[in-house]
């Protein structure tokens, strides 16, 4: 069986097997950061995050270029189905100009996608689902902040999805166009404190010539509900590019569906060097249903024999009331 197809079918195993998930009060985003959540949205729920951003890159001392421009990251997502369930589109549209600094008129304009695609995230196994084990311990202060054994086996969640490139794309390597496979695993481990800890493992463009691989660790901590601040590390390693990025920032939540974030992004290299600074907002609209609250629903507006009964009971004993003031009426 050929690696790409032994992938998929491991995948396919891992979708099918039985698992849980956690619909969050509060927005869950993938922002400020580039790491994806082993965390659906929650069934029902559409989510938009963006996040424009300013780069400068300078390459030196061999072939030596500048490129400064703008662009911008975004995201669609939407919990279909099940709570587990996660479709979603993803990009990151730029437009810069990139001068040579041996010809001070040579420059190239450019415009495109750098990556834009479409899949499918899905939460196979989730330690958190159980609530007796998760509860909170009434009497013991250090039980419910102290490092736990269990805290250390992540939520579990496979992602697989379809690139799509444009033609003569300046941002991609030659010859790169139109569809190729994405596949990606996510863990999250949820540590007591307010930390999180978010690992990617991803295969981009697979069966192309810029057939990457890429690692992403991200660490959350939370200071309280509203202010969080996170660092992260992503490793990206191709024969069309190699590098290792660094990002920092913070995101505040103004309401339990609206977030808003800024970060910025370097490395330590330069060949070339990257510097980036995004600020960004997450919004969602939240549709969702705990199912236990709409079978209640539902029950309520179906008549049952007993609430019949009950009526007629009520009218009956209302009729023989009217019935004796009436009579008490005629003696007067």
């Amino acid at each position: 069986m050929k690696p790409f197809k032994s992938t998929l079918f491991i995948l396919f195993c891992l979708i099918t097997t039985c698992c849980f998930s956690q619909y969050t009060e509060v927005i869950n985003s993938n922002r400020p950061g580039v790491s994806r959540s082993a965390f659906s949205v929650g069934k029902n729920v559409v989510q938009f995050e963006i996040g424009p951003y300013f780069v400068k890159e300078k390459r030196t001392p061999a072939t030596t270029y500048e490129v400064s421009g703008l662009g911008a990251d975004f995201a669609a997502r939407y919990g279909l189905l099940f709570e587990e369930l996660e479709i979603n589109i993803e990009g990151n549209y730029q437009n810069d100009i990139k001068k040579y600094t041996y010809n001070a008129d040579a420059e190239d304009k450019r415009a495109n996608f750098k990556h834009l695609s479409f899949g499918a995230k899905y939460l196979v196994y989730d330690p958190y689902k159980n609530e007796e084990a998760n509860k909170p311990n009434l009497y013991s202060w250090k039980a419910n902040h102290g490092f736990k054994w269990n805290d250390l086996i992540p939520a579990i969640a496979v992602y697989a999805g379809i690139n799509y490139d444009t033609k003569n794309n300046p941002y991609t390597a030659p010859g790169i166009e139109g569809f190729s496979p994405k596949i990606m695993i996510a863990t999250q481990n949820n540590f007591s404190g307010g930390w999180v800890l978010v690992m990617n493992l991803i295969k981009d463009r697979i069966g192309t010539n810029q057939s990457d691989f890429q690692y992403i660790l991200t660490l959350t901590h939370s200071f309280n509900p509203k202010w969080v601040i996170f660092g992260e590390t992503q490793g990206i390693q191709s024969e069309f590019y190699a590098d290792n990025l660094f990002r920092v920032g913070g995101a505040h939540l103004l309401s339990k569906d609206f977030q808003l974030d800024a970060a910025i992004t370097f490395n330590t290299k330069d060949t070339p060097s990257v510097f980036n600074a995004s600020l960004g907002a997450s919004y969602r609209l939240d549709f969702h249903r705990d199912p236990e609250a709409e079978n209640t629903n539902d029950n309520s507006f179906k008549p049952t024999k007993r609430n019949k009964s009950s009526r007629k009971n009520k009218d009956s004993s209302d009729n023989k009331i009217n019935k004796r003031k009436k009579k008490a009426i005629d003696f007067d």
